[in-house]
């Protein structure tokens, strides 16, 4: 019995720590987020958004951008091929249209400053950021 409640208490453990990985509340005052949901990875709109966003990936890591790549029941965070996690949080909870595309773009307070069911491009995306109050704050810190 004891044994018992040892390995339900590590499942525990490892359940929460899967979850805490979906966590997009723990980027907040850190790094933006942009959240690129579809229906499946081998539609062309996917496909075209992932290749527009790895053209200018210096660009995202300048403006402190992670990119999460969320299927119905997996994501995996960045732009390189990675292992899929298991989950469907993620996009249960982003994918308000139930759209079978869509780009969510959260800032650094956590809220969403661009949502969209087509492409976007990084010239729309970056323009969007740089307007941000506390991007404005991130480039006159640079310049000093």
């Amino acid at each position: 019995m004891k044994t018992l409640k040892i390995l339900l208490f590590i499942i525990a453990i490892i359940n929460s720590n899967k979850g805490m990985s979906q966590n997009i509340a723990s980027h907040q005052w850190e790094n933006r987020v942009l959240l690129v949901l579809t229906d499946a990875t081998d539609t062309i709109t996917f496909q075209n958004q992932i290749k527009e966003l790895q053209t200018q990936e210096n660009e995202l890591t300048d403006r402190k951008l992670i990119v999460y790549q969320i299927t119905k029941h997996t994501y995996h965070i960045g732009l390189k091929d990675a292992e899929w996690q298991n989950a469907s949080k993620l996009y249960n909870k982003y994918n308000s249209a139930n759209s079978p595309f869509e780009v969510i773009l959260i800032g650094l307070d956590g809220g969403i400053k661009l949502r969209q069911s087509h492409l976007l491009t990084c010239k729309t995306l970056f323009e969007t950021i740089d307007v941000m109050p506390m991007r404005k704050s991130e480039l006159k810190r640079k310049r000093k």
